[in-house]
């Protein structure tokens, strides 16, 4: 999708070096209303099939005078367009452009005093405009820039770090040492909106309101006049939100699919069926492959063969059912033409499958073939069958969260399920540390439900993104009804964020945290201990597997 929004919006090119903070710069540009879009470092500016606007060198873990350190393409700084180098990117720019690179003494990690010093050079001052004199900025690195490059100026400077800020004096190439896409730097915003708006002259109109017509008119052009499109539902805001938007679009020619995979939240296939089907409007079947499932999850314990064996059922339950649908499909065309309808007005085939994947579940699933890694494989990114029938349509593939949730309350949909926390499709497969069986999964659920529960009683499920209950591969003494127990153990995670990228834990009232613990331990046969995951992500991510 991406060549279509690159000729509607302008855009910013975010080349990653493999920092944990990439992702930020392009929720921070976003937020500007500026669209932007991540690739790896080793991109080849004459493989790109559109022309950015500016593009930013993110941080590294690497330095540039290592062998095996990562490199931009050096067209990038003949293409004509503001770059902006953070931090490693600083250093790349500096390094392309014959200055020197060389370790400080001690790593600098945490808050600086950034002293600005305005040249007098429009195009060198206007990164840090309006800005004032002294900003608190984020420093995490362990080089830094120790001779300038020619026809640079210093345009900001730290009591350690004497080339923090520098530009270009004649061509608009910006680097800065410290971090402005994370919320400790106080102008982080301003400086973002500097460089996308008075350096890049970005239209900003990436909004969601503009994006809901040009991405129903985008389907509509894919699917055509009678396409159809089967599409795989969940019950979270990602896929309610996609089948909406399909049904705005097409209609009565997408119909949408639940698979009940046996891993479900407690009665989930009924609720979900009430709230797209009824509330909604969209036309939706139900199937129940628990059995065939469980059955393929037996005995398996790693992780990504879950999510592998999961994502290909999926798709083969998809295959099936759509093949169902396609012969209905073909007996109703059948029968229209037998009534004199024209051909013109009849449906055709089930060609594509809708997906809900997001711009986040992208990036942690392509192993780039720069230095970032990857982190795991989404089910509905890396773990479809090489050979699938169906073509796939992802209308939010290039969207963050909260960019769903605004597109959701703009098409009507009911703020409790725009609010609703995020369920991955692996389900509690996923959340079940061991192999998966059917008393496993009952047992979850009835943890996970009381948990859920009493978050809602307390008022505070609106304030945590995403909160579940693990399963944990362990058993513990204890001690109920004056006898020795020796049962399971229960994890309650709750996770603080905005993008999903990063996270923090939810710092719970002792009340609560304490009727939650008395009620999986006294209603839950099996479990005897509640313990709480107190990670934040990084280092953690917000699913244990």
């Amino acid at each position: 999708m991406s060549q279509e929004i690159h000729s509607q919006y302008d855009s910013i090119l975010i080349l990653d070096f493999g920092s944990q903070y990439s992702h930020l710069i392009t929720r921070r540009c976003r937020e500007l209303n500026v669209y932007c879009e991540m690739l790896p470092c080793t991109q080849k500016m004459a493989d790109l099939p559109w022309k950015p606007k500016g593009i930013i060198l993110s941080g590294s873990p690497y330095s540039v005078y290592d062998d095996v350190a990562p490199r931009v393409d050096p067209a990038v700084f003949e293409m004509g367009v503001p770059v902006l180098g953070i931090c490693y990117g600083l250093q790349e720019i500096a390094w392309n452009h014959g200055g020197s690179v060389d370790p400080h003494d001690s790593r600098e990690y945490g808050h600086a005093t950034l002293d600005l010093t305005h040249t007098g050079n429009v195009m060198c001052d206007a990164l840090f405009a309006g800005l004032g004199e002294n900003v608190t900025v984020w420093m995490s690195h362990g080089d830094q820039l120790s001779k300038l490059p020619e026809d640079f100026e210093v345009v900001a400077k730290t009591s350690t770090a004497p080339f923090a800020g520098i530009a270009h004096k004649s061509r608009p190439l910006y680097g800065i040492q410290f971090h402005p896409e994370v919320t400790h730097t106080d102008c982080g915003k301003a400086l973002f909106e500097n460089f996308v708006d008075r350096i890049c002259h970005c239209k900003r109109n990436w909004t969601m309101e503009t994006f809901i017509e040009k991405e129903i008119q985008r389907i509509r052009d894919i699917v055509g006049p009678r396409g159809r499109v089967i599409g795989a539902v969940s019950g979270g805001v990602d896929s309610s939100v996609a089948a909406k938007l399909m049904t705005e679009a097409i209609g009565d020619r997408f119909h949408a699919v639940m698979v009940d995979n046996g891993v479900l939240r407690m009665d989930e296939a009924k609720q979900v069926r009430e709230m797209l089907g009824e509330h909604l409007g969209v036309n939706l079947t139900v199937v129940d492959a628990s059995d065939l499932f469980l059955d393929r999850l037996k005995d398996v314990e790693d992780p990504e063969r879950k999510r592998k064996i999961i994502g290909n059922t999926f798709i083969e339950v998809f295959e099936k059912e759509g093949e169902r649908l396609e012969k209905q499909a073909e007996e109703q065309e059948a029968k229209a033409l037998a009534e004199g309808h024209p051909a013109s007005e009849t449906m055709g085939k089930y060609e594509f499958l809708l997906q809900g994947t997001l711009y986040p579940d992208v990036i942690e699933s392509i192993s780039f073939k720069g230095p970032s890694a990857t982190i795991k494989t989404h089910h509905n990114v890396g773990g479809l069958l090489e050979d699938m029938k169906l073509k796939l349509i992802e209308p939010l593939r290039e969207l963050f969260k909260d960019e769903v949730r605004e597109l959701g309350k703009l098409m009507g949909i009911p703020e409790h399920l725009v609010m609703r926390h995020p369920f991955p499709g692996p389900g509690l497969a996923i959340r079940i540390l061991g192999p998966v069986t059917r008393s496993q999964v009952q047992l979850l659920q009835k943890a996970d439900k009381i948990y859920i529960e009493e978050i809602f009683k307390a008022g505070i499920y609106n304030q945590i993104s995403q909160a579940f209950a693990v399963l944990l591969p362990v058993r513990a003494v204890g001690v109920q009804g004056d006898k020795r127990t020796y049962d399971q153990v229960i994890c309650l995670r709750a996770a603080q964020t905005t993008d999903f990228m990063t996270a923090t834990w939810y710092p719970f009232d002792h009340g609560v945290l304490s009727r939650i613990s008395n009620r999986i331990t006294n209603e839950v046969q099996g479990v005897n201990r509640v313990v709480l995951d107190v990670s934040s992500k990084p280092p953690a991510t917000i699913e244990w597997l």
